[in-house]
């Protein structure tokens, strides 16, 4: 059965976004955006952090929350730190899109390590052109 759920998830990942998963993670992306400063979790023990992309499940039952930390050795223990606060960052959504939607979404979050990769891109190209 857990094979089965991992092959859906998998899927979710590999359709198209419906028009109405994008209008609804953009609205929650707005939104997290204004929690995340009022929580201060936009910034981690001085270092910034930042929602890059929020995926919607065709159902928009779940929302996975992709967080890039900006020079930040440790992102494991920091999406941790924000996972541990889940509970109180869906309240405050809540709260914001009571409105607007009929179910606040289950959040997941991940690390988003774009960041990371264009760095060592970056840094190979330079290697490359100096040789």
């Amino acid at each position: 059965i857990e094979i089965n759920k991992l092959i859906l998830r998998i899927n979710y990942i590999a359709m198209k976004e419906s028009k109405r998963q994008l209008q609804v993670a953009d609205t929650l992306q707005k939104y997290l955006h204004e929690i995340f400063m009022k929580l201060s979790l936009n910034t981690i023990k001085g270092e910034l952090v930042s929602i890059s992309k929020i995926k919607v499940t065709p159902d928009l039952l779940e929302a996975w929350i992709y967080i890039s930390f900006f020079k930040i050795e440790n992102s494991t223990k920091n999406i941790q730190y924000i996972q541990s606060r889940d509970w109180e960052i869906k309240k405050m959504l809540a709260d914001k899109i009571k409105n607007q939607f009929r179910r606040v979404p289950v959040l997941k979050f991940f690390v988003d390590d774009t960041l990371d990769y264009v760095f060592k891109m970056e840094e190979l190209f330079e290697t490359i052109k100096k040789s």
